[in-house]
């Protein structure tokens, strides 16, 4: 979908292309449409780009290429030619055996019961505000239990 300063540029810049053989400058893009900044074109032109309807070729002035109209659906493509769109569909058959048989699946401890009745002790190296950083100050004395 284009905007209609877009399709107004692009429909410019064929017909130039077509009547000359030669790509507008922006300036003359410019005055087409009546704005008055180059700043505008060069936005316009990065959208068309974008969008797949013109290409720019590098390190050349004034190279621009149509690729495609609004109306077109592009040169060579399969919906040109008159070939229906048909989707290939890979089916999937899901079979209803679980994943995990119900005699292997275990009961998960509750927060703070560790699996196997012990935890860990882990000690508390200090608290770091966040921000600027600055060097952690270890707090030996208090702890952490953490499962196994």
């Amino acid at each position: 979908m284009l905007t209609r300063k877009q399709h107004q540029l692009l429909t410019f810049i064929n017909e130039r292309l077509n009547a000359t053989g030669v790509a507008p400058s922006f300036d003359e893009m410019k005055e087409a449409l009546g704005l008055k900044s180059k700043s505008g074109i060069h936005r316009l032109i990065t959208g068309l780009e974008e969008r797949g309807f013109i290409r720019r070729l590098a390190h050349r002035a004034r190279a621009l290429e149509v690729l495609r109209l609004p109306g077109d659906t592009g040169v060579g493509s399969e919906q040109s030619q008159g070939a229906a769109f048909s989707p290939k569909v890979i089916e999937g058959g899901r079979d209803s055996s679980p994943i995990v048989a119900p005699s292997e699946m275990t009961k998960a401890p509750a927060p703070g019961e560790a699996a196997g009745g012990s935890e860990i002790e882990v000690p508390l190296l200090g608290k770091i505000a966040a921000g600027t950083p600055i060097e952690a100050l270890r707090d030996p004395t208090r702890h952490i239990g953490v499962p196994p």
